[in-house]
């Protein structure tokens, strides 16, 4: 056991840089007196879109690699500890784990040692022995190593609830210079594979309800922020492409964690944490808000605000949008108020069918206010006093969130 225990804290430290590890969407139900249970719930050590924390075991297969990507901690040529699981070692740990209630579910990643197939191969052999021969209902989410054959994919497919494959660097040349060994077209291809795999199992399912699912909380992938000199232009251009034509449930952002001195990458003291919050929101407003990546940045300001949420930042650069009136203009408009999300935007179109709303009835809605009444009309708003200047709307913003303790770094409403 102490073996397994070193290799547990090997391969779970490594897997810690991997961001792309929630599970919401999938509805693995628990049958025949199994183990787990994935149906509405999502599993990791974060918080789901509906608030709820989740837990999984997240580790790496092995952090042995042929690669030598310059921002990986677990390239070739890093001196590092190695160390690799065994299929049943994974097995028995996920069960054991399971049965003590410490996790939800597996988050399974893995270097690549030998090539695509030798890896992949393995990782299909844990999904495929978890859900048949425990009847393991749990959720499970594996690394899809580009270049694996399309039968294994599939297999990893019908086994997993969730596949990715991490981009990681947000253009094909600075991939070729931080990661020579690796290209575009090896990665795509995957997710081009099960995306119509996907899609022709949905064509299927309603003649045969109680047919296998096929990656029923869909792909995800990772893109690190910083580590490259894409500006957030190009990496939310990506993101949307990815999600309109991958089908890409979601695209998870990592600072760049400086782990090595190399000149490929840059030399930075602290991951740009601000950085990646500001494109989380971003995105947020991409698949949310039904804004356009033009709206959001622009080639003349290719990079967002980081003093400000890029809401607020659109608000500030499109006065002529605003104020929006409560009580007559659209959902869609009212989406675009600083401070109003999307479950107030509801709440406030569904309540002014039965009566005319006023300010104080926003609060009880819950809208933030303090920001949003800079950008609304309704009776009872309080008077501007010159404050309505974009420059001096940011300023009073600021100052309230400089006042809040700790500062606001949440996703907006």
């Amino acid at each position: 056991m102490s073996k397994i225990i070193a290799k547990l804290q090997v391969l779970s430290d490594a897997a810690k840089y991997d961001a792309s590890c929630a599970s919401s969407g999938s509805k693995r139900s628990n049958q025949n007196k199994g183990l787990g249970n994935a149906e509405g719930m999502g599993i990791c050590h974060s918080y789901t879109e509906d608030g709820r924390c989740v837990s999984l075991l997240k580790i790496l297969f092995t952090n042995h690699c042929i690669f030598d990507c310059a921002y990986c901690v677990s390239r070739r040529s890093n001196d590092v500890r190695r160390a690799a699981f065994t299929v049943e070692e994974v097995v028995d740990l996920t069960i054991n784990f399971y049965r003590r209630n410490y996790i939800e579910g597996l988050f399974l990643s893995s270097g690549i040692f030998k090539n695509a197939d030798y890896t992949m191969e393995r990782l299909v052999r844990v999904a495929r022995t978890l859900r048949q021969a425990h009847n393991f209902n749990g959720y499970i989410h594996l690394k899809a190593i580009p270049g694996a054959s399309p039968e294994l994919l599939h297999e990893a497919g019908l086994f997993a609830d969730r596949l990715s494959v991490n981009i990681e660097i947000p253009s094909e040349q600075s991939l070729q210079k931080v990661a020579p060994e690796k290209n575009y077209p090896d990665i795509i291809k995957p997710m081009n594979y099960l995306a119509e795999e996907k899609e022709q199992y949905q064509e299927k399912k309603p003649a045969a309800r109680k047919g296998p699912f096929f990656l029923p909380a869909g792909q995800s992938t990772q893109l690190i922020v910083g580590a490259s000199p894409e500006n957030d232009l190009q990496i939310l251009h990506l993101a949307d492409t990815l999600y309109k034509k991958q089908k890409l449930r979601r695209v998870y952002y990592s600072g760049y964690i400086p782990i090595a001195t190399d000149n490929r990458v840059p030399q930075i003291k602290a991951p740009p944490l601000v950085r990646e919050n500001r494109v989380y929101q971003a995105d947020w407003l991409m698949r949310f808000y039904g804004f356009a990546v033009e709206e959001i940045v622009t080639p003349q300001n290719p990079d967002l605000d980081l003093e400000v949420d890029p809401k607020l930042s659109y608000a500030l650069r499109n006065p002529e949008q605003f104020p929006v009136d409560i009580n007559r203009d659209d959902y869609e408009r009212i989406l675009r108020v600083p401070g109003i999300g999307v479950k107030s935007a509801q709440k406030i179109v569904s309540s002014r069918q039965h009566q005319r709303l006023r300010f104080d009835h926003l609060q009880a809605i819950g809208v933030v206010v303090k920001r949003a009444r800079y950008f609304i009309q309704c009776p009872g708003v309080p008077p501007a006093s010159g404050e309505q200047q974009p420059k001096n709307i940011r300023t009073l913003i600021l100052a309230q969130d400089a006042a809040k303790n700790p500062p606001q770094m949440s996703l907006f409403g």
